[in-house]
């Protein structure tokens, strides 16, 4: 028997070097020719690339298992390829269709191992042969593509896009997949288009571009997914994903309204494959990836959460595993399930349909057929939810079970009725289930080492849901997370407690570095927090020096600018779409890079509301040097040098326990500027006791409307910027106020509205609490209340955008006129029939700009009619309005809307800034002008194209500074563009400016 094996095995080796041989006696056919520091093959013989491409199909043919890594098979791979490119780029009709189907079963069995430094060469005839007009050609090389692209190195990657930009491949594609449409063509030839298009969009970013601004692709994609019973349909979702990484893309997508959503969720749904399925939730997380786009999904809310609840409960385990594709779209069902970290009335639809139940079965295998009839005691709840715990069962969907369980909790409403909105033995199991994971992650952390990482890592999830539950708006929830962790800690809390503290400690001395410690400090930080919410241990905490290691921790968090990666919601989120999203311009998470800030300041403030901090504070303040002067120094540097909503909230929060209530904001020392200045007031509040305020109704009118009569306060349609100055302007008017009306609250409740902020004591905050209530200024009556920040509340806005663009322009009274050819004469864009103009306040105009304050100071006659000339175009002037009105100086389009713009295009975005920037010299701007040469130098460096048409206009303008900036980009390329002639257009300065900056270049060279 060993004989016979050894027997076949020598002729099967024998066989191999036969073919190996008739392979060679073919290539040596043709040529070998040197071109570029390479050996290539080449043949223009039909019949003789014809015998090679069959010679090669039978070497293949004989290769598998072991003999894959065979010498004669690796030596031949770079042979092989060599002769496959010349064929394949000499497009002979006869033999390009099986040279493609053999490069498909070349890089299908050849390891990718072998492969991967040569299969770079066939990229180009590959692409080439997209436009081939061959169908079956266009197939095999779409297939072979999207193997080759899929086992490219990262370091190949931009070689390789290069090659598909000069070959026009998106392009190429694109129109193979509308030839579907015609009729005449099989849909495996539509789904390896579909794929391959899939596979560039995913890894090269600047391709999506060209599809979705493609109208008759986007079209045909609308007109295929509406066929019935249409097998391509988890190509045609995967397409939408794919240009929805884009988020200019995304956009266009959800601007064709209902019908791409409603195809969305049907597509979820149980009666479609499971590829399908999937590729819907993967669409859905995209399009989700910012509340624009989620707000747009809830016009299917019920639908939507039916779909998602239908793939996290249709599942069932095989041989105590679940099948790949059933994993996958439990995973994708999962991760959509996200959206509950916002508010809205999904949360309802997801209790109406038993979340509870899903995530608990997600937790404990098949819980609901365990249950038993009788209510669980404590201790039976804490078997059930060790059990479930201990299990590998499912262990990857962890993270994402604890993350939506934080999310429920953290919005639930005060009145939380788990009778009526789930179970509430389901509920309780839950909450001890994280309950167990914080404290044996509390023990555990007591020693860290490298290998702890990833247990770390996912019990920040189960940590921070706990943490949620215990300060849950909902009364249920909340009570019973603490009870449950009080009894648990039990009998070690106070020693746990301790190691919290001295961990603490130790992190902000900064000794503790890298991930798995990082993971560790983060739990620790919001097992500390738990701990501040329960009464039997916050007084323990102070006197255990607590809060001087908490402001030790928040003054290292703030210092260190430390963050653990990938622990947001939003990273879980979108960790699908971290392939290589772009254009997405996202708003500042709640907890944003500064999660260890957030939970320290949570915590901190936790203690400040329990009272035993106050009672407390000067006791300790000669050991822990530290008195309320010194906290609240240390807070408000905190706010000043954060800008993420969360911990900007909690830091105003345990602010309000020391008399400071509200928002410092970037424009406050403008506007603020206004506060009770009477020349430009239009109305006057005049008190019971004849004491009288001035106001601006235009402030007012955007920032607390409700101090306004109803026909002052007159917020109807909105209007453009070039509409006309209403003719019943509003002179200064009294109103005469209630005696219940307060003088000193007014006068606070009118600096909150100016400023933002405020300050006052415990006799005027009860009196402002009435006052902030009746004018339902929400975050104000928050804080006066001292109610906890609502997670993902935004930070208030108190720019005056809205009297820009709303009938706020009632008020206005100075007319800004555009007028560019003042001082561009060379290029205007000013009618002499019709004047671009624009309404505004003057009392903005005062407040902001020192030049227009000195303008109207001066005696400028006093008229509603009257008008400013701005000598710049209508397109700057635009924008410095915007910077008056909101403290913010727009951008111009950025991302792939940049990239794909000309030089005119792009020059006419420039432009105004550089207006601007004159401007804000001529008008005493600097802020304004320092902002407007951010924005130039950021957009010139990824457009150095521009750099002579930015040198003349800068230099026009007597923006030398600028100037130099452009000849500094020009200084690599200056005897080019002087050989060719392209400085000819500029003076002789101009280009003395850029002969400089080159010979700086060259000595800094040397």
């Amino acid at each position: 028997m060993k004989s016979s094996k050894h027997e076949k095995g020598n002729n099967y080796i024998g066989h191999i070097n036969t073919l190996h041989t008739r392979l060679y006696h073919a290539l040596n056919l043709g040529t070998r020719y040197y071109d570029k520091k390479e050996w290539k093959w080449q043949c223009t013989d039909i019949e003789i690339q014809r015998h090679v491409v069959r010679s090669i199909a039978a070497f293949l043919d004989c290769v598998y298992g072991d003999t894959l890594h065979h010498s004669l098979v690796k030596d031949s791979v770079s042979d092989v390829i060599k002769a496959l490119v010349w064929i394949l780029q000499d497009k002979n009709g006869a033999i390009v269709s099986i040279a493609a189907n053999v490069v498909v079963k070349l890089i299908s069995l050849i390891p990718r191992s072998i492969l991967h430094s040569h299969v770079l060469d066939l990229v180009h005839p590959l692409s080439s042969l997209l436009s081939s007009h061959q169908l079956e050609v266009e197939t095999s090389c779409a297939n072979s593509l999207n193997m080759i692209l899929s086992i490219m190195s990262v370091k190949k990657e931009k070689e390789v896009w290069e090659i598909l930009k000069e070959t026009d491949t998106v392009v190429h594609i694109a129109r193979n997949i509308q030839h579907f449409s015609g009729g005449g063509v099989s849909i495996e030839y539509f789904l390896e288009m579909a794929f391959l298009l899939c596979t560039i969009l995913e890894h090269w970013p600047p391709s999506r571009y060209s599809v979705w601004k493609d109208a008759a692709i986007l079209e045909f994609l609308e007109t295929v997914r509406a066929k019935p019973n249409f097998s391509g349909q988890a190509a045609v979702l995967k397409i939408y994903s794919t240009l929805a990484l884009c988020g200019n893309g995304a956009k266009k997508l959800l601007e064709n309204g209902e019908a791409l959503l409603q195809y969305m969720v049907y597509s979820m749904g149980i009666s479609n494959s499971i590829s399908v399925r999937i590729e819907a939730f993967r669409l859905a997380q995209v399009l989700a990836t910012d509340e624009y786009g989620f707000s747009k999904m809830m016009s299917f809310c019920q639908p939507l959460v039916e779909a998602i609840i239908s793939g996290m409960s249709g599942w069932s385990l095989h041989s105590g595993k679940l099948p790949g594709d059933s994993m996958s779209l439990l995973g994708e069902a999962c991760r959509l399930a996200l959206i509950t970290r916002w508010e809205g009335e999904h949360h309802i639809y997801f209790w109406k349909k038993g979340i509870d139940r899903i995530l608990l079965d997600l937790l404990v295998e098949n819980f609901h057929k365990k249950q038993s009839q009788h209510l669980l005691s404590l201790e039976e709840q804490i078997s059930i939810a060790r059990e479930g715990l201990n299990a590998n069962y499912l262990h990857a969907l962890r993270p994402y079970i604890w993350d939506i369980l934080g999310c429920l909790a953290t919005h639930c409403g005060e009145d939380f009725d788990p009778s009526i909105h789930g179970n509430e033995m389901h509920i309780s199991i839950l909450i001890t289930s994280a309950c167990l994971v914080i404290v044996d992650s509390i023990h555990r952390g007591r020693k860290i080492c490298q290998n702890d990482s990833i247990d770390s890592f996912k019990g920040i999830s189960a940590s921070r849901a706990f943490l949620m539950m215990i300060f849950s708006p909902s009364k249920y929830i909340s009570s019973k997370a603490r009870i449950l962790l009080y009894e648990i800690l039990q009998p070690n809390g106070k020693e746990y407690l301790k190691h919290l503290l001295h961990a603490l400690l130790h992190a902000s001395s900064g000794s503790t570095v890298g991930q798995p410690h990082m993971c560790q400090t983060m739990i620790n930080v919001m097992s500390l927090t738990c701990y501040s919410g329960l009464p039997e241990y916050q007084m323990h905490i102070i006197k255990s020096e607590g809060l001087k290691i908490l402001l030790a921790f928040l003054r290292w968090c703030l210092r260190s600018d430390v963050y653990v990666e990938g622990f947001s919601f939003a990273a879980r989120f979108n960790d699908m779409c971290s392939k290589k999203t772009c254009c997405w311009v996202f708003s500042e998470e709640w907890e944003g890079r500064d999660s260890l800030l957030l939970y320290g300041l949570w915590g901190l403030a936790e203690l400040v509301r329990s009272g035993s901090l106050k009672v407390n504070l000067d006791n300790f303040a000669g050991k822990m040097n530290c008195a309320e002067a010194d906290l609240v120094s240390i807070i408000q540097e905190i706010y000043s040098n954060t800008s993420t909503p969360g911990p900007r909230w909690h830091a105003a929060y345990i602010l309000s326990y020391f008399g400071f209530f509200g928002f410092p904001t970037k424009l406050e020392h403008k506007i603020g500027k206004a506060l009770n200045e009477k020349n430009y007031a239009d109305i006057q509040f005049i008190l019971s006791n004849g004491e009288s305020l001035s106001v601006h109704a235009v402030v007012l009118s955007v920032r607390c409307p409700l101090l306004l009569p109803p026909e002052e306060c007159l917020l109807h349609q909105k209007t453009s910027y070039g509409s006309s100055v209403r003719d019943d302007i509003t002179k200064q008017k009294e109103i005469h106020l209630s005696a219940h009306v307060d003088h000193q609250a007014l006068a606070k409740l009118l600096e909150f509205v100016y400023l933002g902020h405020l300050q006052a004591g415990v006799e005027v905050v009860k009196k402002l609490k009435v006052l902030a209530k009746h004018c339902k200024l929400q975050s104000l009556s928050r804080m006066l209340c001292r109610k906890r920040p609502k997670w993902g509340t935004p930070l208030p806005s108190f720019d005056l955008a809205g009297a820009l663009s709303c009938s706020g322009q009632r008020f206005s009274d100075v007319m800004l006129e555009a007028n560019a050819a003042a001082k561009m004469h060379w290029t205007c864009g000013v009618c002499s029939l019709s004047v671009p103009h624009m309404h505004v306040h003057k009392v903005v105009l005062w407040s902001t700009c020192d030049y227009m304050r000195a303008l109207f100071e001066s005696g400028m006659q006093e008229s509603h009619s009257q008008t400013i000339k701005v000598p710049v175009s209508w397109e700057a002037m635009m924008k410095l309005v915007d910077w008056f009105y909101t403290g913010d100086l727009p951008n111009p389009p950025s991302g792939c809307l940049w990239d794909n713009m000309n030089a005119e295009e792009m020059l006419f975005h420039l432009k105004p800034y550089i207006e601007l920037s004159w401007l804000a010299e001529y008008w005493f701007l600097n802020e304004f002008h320092d902002a407007c040469y951010r924005v130039i130098i950021s957009y010139l460096d990824s457009a150095r194209q521009l750099s002579i048409h930015i040198i003349q206009i800068a230099a026009h303008f007597c923006q030398w500074k600028l100037a130099e900036v452009a000849a500094n980009h020009m200084a690599p390329s200056f005897r080019q563009l002087q050989d060719s002639g392209a400085l000819e257009v500029l003076d002789e300065l101009l280009v003395d400016m850029v002969r400089a900056a080159s010979v700086r270049l060259s000595q800094e060279g040397n």
